[in-house]
Parts: C-alpha cells; structure tokens; sequence
C-alpha cells in the first residue's frame, strides 16, 4: 500500500499510548498524525483542525470525561467519514455489539498482537471495515438476539448488481477485488457503494454488513 494512513491514537493511558505510537512509527505506510488523552481532547482537534482530519482512529472506550462510545458517536454525526478502530480490554459481546452499532469499522482488544493491529489497520484503510470471524459471530447473534424488527423490502428495492457489490463488501473484499469479480470499474463499485448506504440508510460500511445480516442476505457459518 503506497498511500500513508494517517492515524490518530486515543487513550487516557500516556505509556500504552506512547508504546502503541512508538510502534505504528516504525510502519513506513502509517503517519501519527495526533495524540489524545479523551474524548473531548479529540473533537476539540477534529474540530479545530479541518485540514488535518486522519484516515482511522484508534480509539480506547474507557476514559475519563467523553469516552470512547460517545465519542464515536459525536465523531459520526460530525465527522461520518472517519474510520474508527475501537481497542480495549473488554471483550465481551455487548461491548463489542455496542461499538459496532454506534459506528466502529473494527474492535481489537489491547492483548491483540502487533501483527494484528498492524493488519487492522492495513485492512480497514483498504477495505473501509476489518471484522475478525469472532466479531462477525457476535454481529450475527446480535441481530439474531436482538428485539429489532428486520426490514422487509420488495423484491426490487436492491438491483440484482447491487445484491452482488453488497455480498463481496460483507465478504471483505476490497473496491478494486470487487472490480475484478464483477468486470466493472471501480468507480462503478464506488456508485453502487454510495447507493447501497442511501438506500439501507447505513452510516458506513459495517453498517451494510449488519444490514445484510437482518435481512438475511449473508449468513455466515462461523
């Protein structure tokens, strides 16, 4: 990947911040553009500084004044297209759900390995979104569990084209593989992207994936 991935890392905790910047500093495709302690440290930049906006934010849930959650949530009404990586120690699937419900196009959890912070990070900058299979089960037993009516749409409320773009974005390919598989230009993938999110009145990419599962659209057999 030639572009570089601006990042900005949040976290009331200054030495695991710092060792999480030490180490993203050595990957020659990821700039830390910012450092925030809180929730209110980050918009406050965000706000301030339009022409510096990051490509994802790594964003711990547990701190002190806005926290991550609503953090994120302010940031996707303000800001939609940021990409936010939620890292934390917990793991249990309300957590998880939550974070993927207010907007968070991955979650890690603070024992995950370098390698795979670096990858989540790679992948959601390629891809929009990076679940692992044990966050994809969660989504699935979210919605499965959940008391929210699934939509019901006629037949004809997704085309045929957009029903296949939709199937490979929750199989976590990327625009140019989507290209590939289905013979159209990228671009083209990127209009039947922004139609999918119009039409399913989702925020983001993860946002489809969930759609896609209510709707029984994608089952995955995790």
């Amino acid at each position: 990947m030639n572009k570089t991935i601006k990042i900005i890392l949040v976290d009331d905790e200054i030495l695991f911040r710092k060792g999480i910047s030490f180490l993203l500093s050595r990957e020659k495709n990821i700039s830390i553009i910012f450092e925030a302690a809180d929730g209110e440290e980050l918009i406050n930049f965000l706000h301030n500084n339009l022409n510096k906006h990051p490509d994802i934010i790594i964003m711990d849930l547990k701190m002190p004044g806005i926290n991550g959650v609503e953090a994120t949530k302010i940031i996707h009404a303000d800001f939609p297209k940021l990409k936010i990586i939620a890292l934390t120690s917990y793991n249990s699937k309300s957590f998880v759900a939550n974070m993927i419900d207010v907007g968070a196009v991955s979650y890690l959890i603070k024992n995950a390995t370098p390698l795979e912070l670096i990858t989540t990070i790679n992948e959601v900058a390629l891809k929009g979104f990076y679940y692992t299979d044990d966050v994809m089960k969660i989504i699935q037993d979210d919605v499965l569990t959940s008391k929210k009516t699934k939509s019901i749409f006629d037949n004809n409320f997704l085309t045929t084209r957009e029903m296949d773009v939709l199937k490979l974005i929750c199989s976590q390919k990327s625009t140019f593989e989507i290209a590939e598989t289905l013979f159209i230009s990228p671009r083209t993938v990127e209009g039947h992207r922004n139609n999918l999110l119009l039409k399913t009145e989702s925020r983001n990419i993860a946002g489809l994936v969930v759609y896609a599962v209510q709707n029984d659209i994608m089952v995955f057999n995790l």
